[in-house]
């Protein structure tokens, strides 16, 4: 066992919707049904650790998407089978209620209720429908009033509807991945870039306040300019992934930033900015490779 738990604390707020609004709109073609309710490191890569040219098409090309889903889900699950992760839920006592599914909707912050929601108005008559009520007055606290007993029991039993693992994946790419890869665009960075942007929004979500993504990104940039603004995209890059550690060093549960220095650090000073194949890292002193 690792410390600290591989389901660390995600979101500092309950306003995730903010997101959408804040960073932009999706961009893949899946399909999104729209709804109510919801300094040390800066060196230059050496000429053998030369950074490949950004790739044209980023993290949403198809390849590059699965492997940020195993990407995450070794420091999430400590295993590369996203896939499994459908059915996932548990308090990992982080003041932030249940944490459930492939990206960890939390009853607490908002994004499990918008879930619900989008599962609901797809599919009405749903295991989870029920507890909506008790979604909406839960939300913003760790409480599980309304939610006990069998909330849980009936998350796994949802998780085997395949109408379920969609609307998992569709508000994954809503509140999380989409915007994360339409800013890294405008900003001019690749796909690793990409990635690092949406393993930040995914731990800290984008509620506007000082460990949140936003501002994450707003440190970084009084740090270095981006490739966008005609800066060097390993320096601002570093810069970023400084950004990042010291804001998941403000809470006790994500003290460890091995996702960081010894997975998305090591990309980087490799140059591989594309994020290709194969990869070699390790969180929580776990090593994990993508052939």
């Amino acid at each position: 066992m690792h410390a600290p738990p591989k389901r660390a604390a995600r979101r500092n707020t309950r306003t995730v919707r903010i997101t959408v609004i804040a960073v932009g709109l999706a961009l893949t073609a899946i399909p999104v049904t729209a709804y109510a309710g919801g300094l040390s490191h800066r060196a230059a890569p050496t000429a053998a650790a030369a950074p490949k040219a950004a790739a044209a098409t980023g993290l949403d090309d198809p390849a590059k998407k699965e492997i940020a889903m195993q990407l995450v889900s070794s420091a999430e699950n400590s295993s590369l089978n996203w896939k499994s992760q459908y059915k996932y839920i548990e308090d990992i006592d982080d003041d932030r209620g249940y944490t459930a599914g492939i990206i960890g909707f939390c009853s607490g912050t908002g994004d499990m209720l918008d879930l619900v929601e989008l599962y609901t108005e797809r599919k009405p008559d749903n295991v989870l429908a029920k507890y909506l009520p008790a979604l909406r007055k839960v939300n913003g606290t760790p409480s599980h009033s309304g939610l006990d007993p069998n909330f849980t029991k009936d998350w796994v039993k949802a998780a085997s509807d395949s109408a379920f693992k969609k609307a998992q994946d569709d508000e994954r790419d809503r509140v999380y991945f989409n915007p994360a890869v339409k800013q890294g665009k405008a900003d001019g960075i690749g796909t690793l870039g990409q990635f690092a942007y949406y393993d930040a929004i995914v731990m800290h979500g984008d509620g506007g306040d000082s460990t949140g993504f936003s501002s994450i990104r707003k440190r970084a940039l009084s740090k270095a300019k981006p490739p966008s603004q005609g800066g060097n995209e390993v320096t601002y890059l570093n810069a970023f992934l400084d950004a990042r550690v010291w804001a998941m060093k403000q809470e006790e549960a994500h003290e460890d930033t091995s996702r960081v220095d010894t997975a998305q650090r090591v990309f980087l000073k490799k140059g591989n900015l594309n994020l290709d194949p194969p990869l070699d890292w390790k969180v929580y002193g776990d090593s994990f490779h993508i052939g």
